[in-house]
């Protein structure tokens, strides 16, 4: 991957009074240059962009800024809810249809008639009680 200059279009000036990444700015690594872009990927060599600091202390610049925004964002609101008067309607009651029960399946036990294992040692005494019940027979 390799620039190939399509980046050029892109690149961000230095803003004033806040941070690059504060700002919406993004660095691609590859073409080491801060773009306005929206997306993940760098629009010319495809490498994905940063869009946090790495050095700690711009962390801690970011993550501060980001909580002030968020504070005052919803301080802002919270005022204006206060001054916006709402009207509650009654709530409407939704009776729930009663949950049909299925009828359990009944497992019955299936009755299969095994035949006894035979071993090895009962085959041949098997065998020889055969054997000697038919010289028995023949005598």
């Amino acid at each position: 991957m390799t620039c190939k200059g399509i980046c050029s279009r892109y690149k961000a000036q230095k803003p004033v009074g806040t941070g690059r990444y504060a700002s919406g700015q993004r660095r691609c690594q590859i073409c080491e240059i801060f773009i306005k872009w929206e997306g993940l990927w760098c629009p010319c060599c495809g490498y994905r962009l940063r869009t946090k600091p790495r050095n700690l202390k711009y962390k801690a610049k970011l993550r501060a800024r980001v909580e002030a925004e968020a504070q005052e964002a919803t301080g802002i609101n919270s005022i204006e809810k206060v001054e916006e008067t709402v009207e509650v309607e009654e709530p409407i009651v939704v009776e729930a249809k009663p949950k049909k029960v299925r009828a359990a399946k009944v497992k019955t036990a299936k009755t299969t008639t095994r035949k006894p294992r035979v071993t090895k040692a009962s085959k041949t005494d098997s065998v020889k009680t055969t054997t000697e019940e038919t010289i028995a027979i023949k005598a």
